[in-house]
């Protein structure tokens, strides 16, 4: 079986804590986390590995500014993440207290984790799923696995993004798979079995990884020694965990097999965005008209009308809150 939706509920708190086994070692979100790993971007930091080098680090840092009303512990950093955003530097010249700010709010500020949430589902999570939607994904483990390729290639269509990897992926498909899924995926005018198409995208990834194509993902070989995020996942399909309900089987970065659960995570208790319950779809049922007798009604006399009273009006505001998912 496999589930229709979107990844949602325990279904996303899951494959979030994945991703975060493979970003910091373990399930938890560590909105504190910041080094600089040489790879060529900066300062790494925060759940989704925001980037000092890139631009998704300085969005961060602008929607707190807008959470705090203004001038914040990260405002002293602002001139120099703008000018790193647009150039891709990956220099950390004038930012030497830069990760002590992030530990701090990170640990203590929710709305500096609030920042790091909506950016995350903003950046990653969402375009992630909109590819997996245009592609007619329905397994728990396809959806996850694109987005885990967003946190670290990126969700765009540069040469190493996740785009690109799909329009890889699909250049492959030149014949009809048929397969065990119970999803079927058309593709090129063929039809493949999603989980077949996977396997595929894998072979696409790990490719990606060993031989980046664009230049700033080709620091330190950063990128090639990561592929255990590959073999987990082809792991997972060893396992048939195609759709993910209250835990999932992968393999940590060394290569152990180890049982993600989604209730039992102490992530979860801080990150309600992690667990938000899937949204049920219901069919609006067709009103039945009731039979009803005709009442005998004496006329009134017209009651004269307040010029005092007023019509109730109703009240709109806006909000900053957490995307559906």
């Amino acid at each position: 079986m496999v589930g229709d939706a979107m990844l949602c509920g325990c279904a996303k708190s899951l494959a979030l804590q994945v991703t975060n086994v493979y970003e910091n070692g373990d399930t938890a979100f560590h909105y504190e986390y910041c080094e600089d790993l040489k790879d060529g971007r900066g300062f790494t930091a925060g759940i989704a590995g925001f980037c000092s080098g890139t631009s998704d680090a300085w969005e961060v840092i602008q929607l707190y500014h807008t959470l705090t009303g203004g001038k914040d512990d990260m405002s002293q950093f602002d001139a120099t993440m703008a000018k790193y955003a647009e150039s891709g530097s990956d220099s950390t010249s004038g930012l030497s207290n830069y990760c002590e700010v992030w530990k701090k709010l990170g640990t203590g500020d929710a709305k500096f984790r609030q920042a790091q949430d909506t950016i995350r589902d903003k950046m990653y999570f969402a375009p992630a799923m909109a590819q997996a939607k245009t592609l007619g994904l329905k397994t728990s483990i396809a959806q996850a696995q694109l987005y885990d390729t967003a946190i670290e290639h990126g969700a765009g269509d540069d040469a190493d993004g996740l785009i690109s990897l799909i329009k890889r992926t699909n250049e492959k498909v030149t014949a009809d798979v048929a397969g065990t899924s119970n999803s079927t995926l058309n593709v090129n005018g063929h039809k493949i079995d999603e989980i077949a198409w996977l396997n595929l995208f894998l072979v696409v990834r790990t490719d990606d990884l060993e031989h980046p194509r664009e230049k700033e993902n080709q620091g330190g070989n950063y990128w090639a020694q990561t592929t255990y995020r590959v073999k987990s996942y082809q792991y997972a399909i060893q396992q048939k965990e195609y759709k993910w309900g209250t835990s999932v089987k992968i393999l940590d970065n060394d290569g152990k097999p180890i049982t993600v659960k989604c209730s039992t995570s102490p992530a979860n208790k801080k990150n309600k965005r992690a667990t938000k319950p899937c949204r049920k779809s219901t069919k609006p049922k067709d009103p039945k008209p009731k039979e009803t007798k005709p009442k005998e009604t004496k006329p009134k006399e017209p009651k004269s009308k307040d010029p005092m009273s007023k019509d109730p009006k109703s009240k709109s505001h806006k909000s900053m809150s957490a995307e559906d998912n």
